[in-house]
């Protein structure tokens, strides 16, 4: 880049985007890069600060902000993403579809620290909407060491920084446990919350049962629903430690590999996750999810139905931010709750 006085400039070709701000009303590239500067365009410069102005000189060893944002974009990806078109060295991500928006943060870690290039995500594990916008990139400077470009790709290879993996439309199994349910002595309230919340990702309830607390019984309608080809199935219920809640005995009679009985998250401290040997889930629900506005079930549902397996350690970070402060007005998922270690 050449930097001449703005009274000098007339048929320089611009080698940066000229930003105006008008407050209020606007914000943005009143002169685009590449553009001829003309007699007329001098006040304009003039009156956005601009008394000196950098011109296009081409350098092999360098790369411009535009084409150095471009590159950028690519490494984050292209999994149900599309992005802007390149501006003052900065392009913005968007969903393309619905789904779960998941970010590797070690390949986010290794751009951002090269320095003089960012990339910003919203929260990673989180559902989100078709055109949500996920992520913004920015080169810092005019131009950049194309070495240092280079040195990013090389790092990150073929990964991908980010991507949103699709909700998919599932059948769902519900084994409502307890002998007050089971005996009309309550009125079952589980069901109508989960039909509902499920019923928000797509998820449609197919089969549904009311069990004693004897744990052959709970363990024979979880087998009898899986043999209908449900695509999961919530037990409720019968999750604490006490003597008589037979829950998490019956999901591991089923031969279902228990991959954690207990989470660092409140309110759901006595989840229960599991999978059978074909990948089906079995989620055992304690009663928080039932009267509870966010619970555990709100973090790993969207994963589950977007068919991400879930393991140990992802639960184990949650407990960083897995506190629900239980607001008075409920603003998830744009808050704190569950994002501390994604």
């Amino acid at each position: 880049m050449k930097e001449i006085k703005v009274e000098e400039s007339v048929g320089q070709v611009l080698g940066h985007d000229i930003t105006q701000i008008i407050p209020g009303m606007k914000k943005g590239p009143v002169f685009k890069k590449g553009h001829i500067i003309k007699e007329e365009d001098i006040p304009v410069l003039l009156s956005v600060g601009k008394e000196h102005i950098f011109v296009y000189e081409y350098d092999e060893n360098m790369v411009h902000e535009n084409d150095a944002a471009e590159m950028l974009a690519n490494m984050c990806g292209d999994e149900n993403l599309y992005h802007s078109e390149v501006s003052e060295g900065k392009i913005e991500l968007f969903a393309s579809c619905d789904g779960v928006f998941l970010v590797d943060n070690e390949l986010l870690n290794i751009a951002n620290s090269f320095g003089q290039m960012m990339i910003a995500t919203r929260s990673s594990g989180f559902l989100v909407k078709k055109g949500d916008k996920l992520a913004g990139t920015r080169i810092i400077p005019l131009v950049i060491e194309k070495e240092k470009m280079n040195k990013v790709q090389s790092l990150i290879g073929d990964r991908k920084i980010m991507k949103v993996v699709p909700i998919k439309q599932k059948k769902f199994g519900l084994v409502v446990t307890g002998s007050e349910v089971y005996h009309h002595r309550i009125e079952d309230a589980f069901t109508p919350i989960l039909k509902n919340k499920m019923a928000l990702y797509g998820a449609e309830m197919v089969s549904q049962v009311i069990c004693d607390d004897k744990p052959e019984m709970i363990t024979e309608n979880i087998l009898k629903m899986l043999s209908k080809g449900v695509d999961l199935v919530l037990v409720t219920g019968g999750m604490s430690v006490d003597p008589d809640d037979k829950t998490p005995l019956a999901i591991k009679n089923t031969g279902a590999e228990i991959i954690s009985y207990g989470a660092p998250v409140l309110p759901g401290a006595m989840f229960l996750l599991s999978y059978m040997k074909d990948g089906r889930p079995i989620l055992g629900l304690p009663g928080c999810v039932m009267y509870a506005k966010r619970t555990i079930f709100d973090l790993v549902i969207p994963r589950i139905l977007a068919d991400i397996r879930i393991d140990s350690n992802f639960l184990n970070k949650l407990g960083n931010g897995g506190l629900c402060l239980n607001c008075s007005v409920c603003t998830f998922p744009n808050c704190g709750f569950g994002k501390g270690g994604n």
